[in-house]
């Protein structure tokens, strides 16, 4: 079976620099020297339909919307599994909303064409909005199942294994489909000696927006349905009060007093 896998570039969240400040450029924040890495999630994504090219056999094709580092991404999936990838740099990309994210990525999967199955992250992890796969799934046609912690193909459909609020339930999907994948499918697998030297000869070729034939209308920043208008970083506030008692039995007795103040 073949498998497109949608995968982002993001900030090294293990990659600390003493005295590192966040900065700001066109709205967003940015930590200078530190390099990127693949989506925690989109990684699971991967390791996902590894497992299903294990079993099944097929193509995995990874592709990645950002800057020319995202090369890297891709090459990561490669030597994890991946056979292909292609990155989708241009300016008109740039700052691109949920939506502009989705038809961009829908228009590198109509070119690459002949696929059985779509995997996505759950979400980024940088701006952690999970609206990508969702609305990818509804420009393509394809049904979609979020949140899924493990995927198997059988019989031409998809039984998919999916995290809900007090649990899990299984679904069936016919394919091809699109499937947002959780943490909990799993640490993703570590790459080999041959799958580093395999992804590290190979060429990631670069799409532009006419190269996919995006249409210059839906990248227009003036049509997008979503508008980052401000951003801040986070304040922390401590607030710690000490509850006194001459006795454990007297400091308990303040603090029932206490929380029920509260509620």
């Amino acid at each position: 079976m073949n498998t497109i896998v949608c995968v982002k570039q993001v900030l090294d969240p293990r990659y600390h620099r003493p005295n590192s400040r966040l900065t700001r450029r066109r709205n967003r924040w940015c930590l200078p020297g530190v390099p990127p890495v693949i989506s925690v999630y989109d990684e699971r994504a991967v390791e996902a339909a590894c497992r299903l090219k294990d079993k099944h056999k097929g193509k995995i094709t990874v592709i990645s919307m950002g800057s020319a580092k995202a090369a890297d991404v891709i090459k990561h999936a490669i030597s994890m599994g991946a056979d292909d990838g292609f990155v989708l740099q241009d300016p008109a990309f740039e700052n691109l909303d949920s939506f502009g994210t989705a038809y961009v990525l829908s228009k590198a999967i109509q070119k690459i064409g002949a696929y059985d199955l779509v995997l996505c992250g759950r979400q980024a992890a940088d701006w952690g909005a999970g609206q990508v796969g969702s609305i990818l799934a509804e420009i393509l046609g394809l049904p979609v199942i979020t949140l899924a912690c493990g995927v198997e193909a059988v019989d031409k459909k998809l039984k998919v294994k999916r995290m809900v609020k007090d649990g899990f339930e299984v679904l069936e999907v016919p394919m091809p489909s699109l499937v947002t994948v959780s943490s909990e499918i799993g640490l993703p697998r570590l790459p080999g000696g041959m799958g580093l030297m395999m992804a590290r000869k190979k060429q990631i070729p670069i799409w532009k927006a006419q190269d996919i034939g995006a249409e210059a209308s839906q990248l227009d920043k003036a049509n997008a349905h979503s508008e980052v208008t401000a951003l801040a970083v986070p304040t922390r506030k401590t607030e710690c009060e000490m509850i006194a008692g001459g006795t454990p039995g007297e400091a308990a007795a303040a603090l029932a007093s206490k929380i029920i103040t509260l509620i």
